[in-house]
């Protein structure tokens, strides 16, 4: 079950735009660091239901990660990187009708902090 999930979360990154517009029940692709995954939305009456599914290679669990988002909010996926390196944030933001997927290289501040 988890080759499958993984060859079609792999299929999806490999097809799909690395940041733009998402339609709803159109899924796309989505890669934090060595995580990768797929996100949909649909459209309910309390807001935009945003679903984010993410797993790491073939052998990690998958997690999903749901949220509804009103006009004006979004949501950030991050994974952990080593020290000194970038994480790869997945923001999910939502304006208006418009839902929009951006990968967002966010720097390691934590190289810069001595704790001596």
């Amino acid at each position: 079950m988890k080759t499958i999930l993984a060859a079609v979360l792999a299929t999806i990154v490999a097809t799909s735009a690395g940041a733009g517009e998402l339609k709803p029940l159109a899924g796309t692709g989505i890669a934090v660091g060595g995580v990768i995954g797929a996100a949909y939305y649909t459209v309910e009456p309390d807001g935009f239901r945003v679903v984010a599914t993410i797993a790491h290679g073939e052998s990690g669990e998958p997690i999903r990660v749901v949220s509804t988002l009103a006009d004006g909010q979004s949501v950030t996926i991050a994974v952990p990187a080593s020290l000194g390196e970038h994480t790869n944030d997945v923001v999910i933001a939502r304006t208006g009708d418009r839902v929009e997927v951006t990968h967002r290289p966010v720097p390691d501040l934590r190289a810069d902090v001595s704790f001596d």
